[in-house]
């Protein structure tokens, strides 16, 4: 039973099946954005026909992943495996043509996600930006802090300047984001400033302050997880490494001792 699971394991490692799987992937992916145009009736049965296949495609992959698992228990411990089983489980519900067709096709849109769980640089990066998100709360509710009282203040001097755009706080808000990403701000600062020249200031300092140190903050605060991620793996990755080298070795003392005994 060992070696049965051996093999599994060996065959879902072995890199012409995830290169397989992710081109599976692909295609399932291009199958989506073509489903969006206008076919003819022939067209759509064989989509459908290779939309089946897929799955089925799908449905062996993950049970190999599965028997390949030396403790099947801890094989739904990781939350992709978790998903890609939903995702898969649910392309299997025949409701094309029925009222869920809808709800069908886009749960296949996130089987393109599946190609996460099989390229660990995507990994890394999704698993980066759920461990930040910790920290980024602090900078995000700083950032709103700032926002706040930016809004107040342009809200209050600016309001009668142009009410469409400083008329309440939370629509100074929507307009000091729209200065934040650079869309047009130009526009807005020169109209406050045909009626408060020294405005200029207001804007500057805002860009400063958002634009320039918190975006930075995040920015650091992302790269900095990555970096632990990364060193992370390849932590698990060397574990492994040594793991089966001390197999090999194991077995190798094995046939060594079976061939003296001869």
């Amino acid at each position: 039973m060992q070696s049965f699971q051996k093999k599994f394991d060996h065959f879902r490692s072995n890199k012409l099946f995830e290169l397989f799987v992710v081109t599976i992937i692909v295609i399932s992916a291009l199958m989506v954005g073509v489903k969006t145009y206008e076919m003819s009736s022939t067209a759509t049965a064989v989509l459908t026909w290779v939309d089946l296949i897929i799955t089925m495609i799908f449905v062996f992959e993950l049970s190999v992943r599965f028997l390949g698992e030396e403790v099947k228990r801890n094989f739904f411990k990781s939350g992709w495996n978790v998903f890609d089983t939903l995702v898969v489980a649910i392309s299997l519900i025949p409701i094309e043509g029925s009222e869920m067709a809808v709800i069908g096709r886009l749960i296949r849109i996130f089987r393109v996600l599946r190609m996460i769980s099989f390229i660990p640089e995507l990994r890394i990066l999704i698993n980066s930006l759920f461990k930040a998100l910790p920290q980024l709360g602090y900078v995000v509710l700083l950032m709103f802090i700032i926002f706040y009282i930016y809004a107040a203040l342009g809200s209050t001097i600016f309001g009668a300047i142009n009410p469409v755009l400083w008329g309440d706080i939370a629509i100074s808000m929507l307009t000091l984001f729209r200065v934040m990403t650079f869309e047009d701000w130009t526009d807005v600062m020169y109209e406050t400033m045909e009626v408060y020249s020294m405005s200029w200031l207001y804007f500057l300092s805002f860009i400063f302050l958002t634009t320039f140190a918190f975006l930075n903050m995040v920015i650091g605060i992302i790269v900095g997880v990555m970096d632990e991620e990364h060193a992370q793996a390849r932590e698990e990755k060397d574990a492994l490494e040594g793991k089966v080298t001390l197999e090999d070795l194991q077995e190798d003392i094995k046939q060594l001792k079976a061939l003296l005994k001869k």
